[in-house]
């Protein structure tokens, strides 16, 4: 493998737009997976806000984004992204398919660590006449934190992983440097270099979000 003919400077630009891509893609996912996550929480059957035609419908929709493939909806989405950013292309033009391929994802996460927190702490919430607002902001997600931290980070890593896969419609990053240099031009050690970047930055990602649950799970 000749690492000579290797341009670095690109590698680290591509790196750079991943890091961007998935940070911005994980800001935008949590402020539009947590609300959504909490919703489907409080709305479900024998839960604090119980509507369940509510539920159906928003669970109905979850279920729906998640099930198209996220390659499907890059391609899908580009109209509404060109409409929203003015372009399909480059880390802005990936942004948007990646939100709508993750915050349902992560909504359903959000639900499920929701699920899992102690019944009794809410009973015991609401048996002092605590307001609805005040057990999920006050009780409900401090309990659930360790689960939400361990949420977020199995979504970044999913995060990650799309946007290598944007690459294929001109997304940047390390994905569309993999493709236009590894796959169209041959030059396997670019290929071996970004797949070893990616699997680094997992690694990272999945030891700072073990290390936060640890963390939060001792208090």
């Amino acid at each position: 493998m000749d690492l000579s003919m290797i341009e670095w400077g690109d590698i680290a630009f591509a790196t750079w737009e991943t890091l961007v891509m998935t940070g911005v893609s994980l800001l935008f996912t949590i402020l539009l997976g947590l609300p959504l996550g909490i919703l489907l929480f409080v709305t479900a059957s024998g839960q604090l806000l119980e509507q369940r035609g509510l539920y159906r419908v928003l669970s109905f929709i979850v279920n729906v984004l998640r099930s198209v493939p996220f390659l499907i909806l890059l391609i899908v989405m580009i109209p509404v992204t060109v409409l929203l950013i003015g372009t399909s292309l480059g880390v802005e033009g990936a942004i948007p398919p990646l939100v709508v391929g993750t915050s349902p994802l992560f909504a359903r996460l959000v639900e499920n660590v929701l699920r899992e927190v102690d019944r009794g702490v809410i009973e015991a919430c609401q048996a002092m006449g605590i307001p609805t607002h005040r057990i999920i902001f006050g009780a409900l997600l401090p309990e659930a934190m360790p689960g939400l931290i361990a949420a977020t980070t199995v979504t970044a890593i999913t995060l990650m992983s799309y946007a290598a896969m944007s690459g294929v419609i001109g997304g940047g990053g390390l994905g569309d440097l993999a493709i236009r240099f590894g796959y169209q031009r041959f030059q396997t050690e670019v290929m071996v270099i970004t797949v070893a970047l990616l699997v680094l930055l997992v690694q990272f990602i999945q030891l700072a979000g073990d290390r936060l649950v640890l963390r939060f799970s001792r208090k």
